[in-house]
């Protein structure tokens, strides 16, 4: 863990700083539509933002992750991972992994059955993250819809669906 780095959920004033971390974040990323940064706060204004956090040190917001609401056929507690963002400045040195850390053990502490996301399995396979091919989404590459069980019970099987938010590819099927 990073000296002095402080994880906490995010209040009112923290809104405005998300959406910036998050469109700067994201911006030199080839993947990114350049509206990520809108989908924490459509998030929250649907409900459906679980858990949103972020990462500050020495008195400044320097990453954030959120949690909400997916939908894997008949599987319920499940929970989506994203977006998250470190500001570019303090990309690889942790940040990322201890908000990503603090918040799957907020989720299991909820009772949550498990956490899945889109992305990189180089980087999300060291955070416990994987795919058995029995997990879909939008007609992606297998490898890059990925998942983590917080409680025992069977791997997710189906189409994953995210929140609303995340465009015309989310929702219940």
């Amino acid at each position: 863990m990073i000296s002095g780095l402080l994880i906490r959920d995010e209040v009112a004033q923290d809104h405005a700083l998300i959406t910036e971390l998050v469109r700067v974040a994201f911006a030199p990323m080839p993947f990114s539509d350049e509206n990520d940064h809108l989908i924490t706060a459509a998030l929250r204004s649907a409900g459906d933002l679980t858990l949103s956090s972020v990462a500050q040190l020495q008195g400044e917001v320097i990453g954030h992750v959120a949690f909400s609401p997916v939908f894997i056929g008949g599987h319920d507690g499940w929970f989506g991972l994203g977006p998250i963002a470190v500001a570019p400045v303090r990309q690889r040195r942790g940040v990322g992994r201890a908000l990503v850390a603090a918040g799957l053990t907020r989720l299991a502490a909820m009772g949550a059955a498990g956490c899945t996301l889109i992305g990189n399995p180089d980087i999300y396979g060291r955070f416990g993250f994987h795919n058995h091919g029995g997990l879909t989404h939008a007609g992606l590459p297998l490898h890059l819809v990925q998942w983590q069980a917080l409680r025992p019970g069977a791997p997710p099987v189906g189409a994953l669906r995210f929140a609303a938010a995340f465009g015309p590819d989310a929702g219940p099927a």
